[in-house]
């Protein structure tokens, strides 16, 4: 019996972006919006946060989990978190995205298998 995953999780480093993109809070949020689409989910709210002196928040509520970016711009650095569930969400395809619109000279990333016991299913003791 094959198992599938609750969820994909992707963790996106982004390195070598430019300054200007990110401290600029409605390109990361636009961005945000972009890369949901890009990525098949349903955004259903996005909140953002601009700190001073520099650096975005966003977070993206999607109807399959969530799609947050953190930048520090004094060191051209971007931190990007998508967790999606469900058969039709492809976040990889939204990590592409984001990858060349924030111009990253380098980025790295993890796809970790949410969900999947290491151990095996189990049952379920009937109640």
């Amino acid at each position: 019996m094959t198992r599938s995953p609750a969820g994909i999780h992707c963790i996106l480093e982004l390195y070598g972006c430019p300054y200007e993109l990110l401290d600029d809070e409605a390109f990361v949020r636009a961005s945000v919006e972009q890369a949901s689409e890009k990525g098949l989910s349903t955004l259903l709210n996005l909140n953002s946060h601009k700190f001073s002196p520099q650096g975005v928040t966003a977070v993206g509520l999607l109807a399959e989990s969530h799609l947050a970016i953190h930048t520090w711009p004094e060191m051209n650095y971007a931190a990007v978190d998508i967790f999606t569930c469900g058969e039709s969400a492809d976040p990889r395809k939204a990590c592409d995205f984001l990858a060349g619109r924030f111009k990253a000279d380098r980025h790295s990333i993890i796809v970790l298998e949410r969900g999947l016991d290491p151990a095996g299913p189990r049952t379920r003791p009937h109640q």
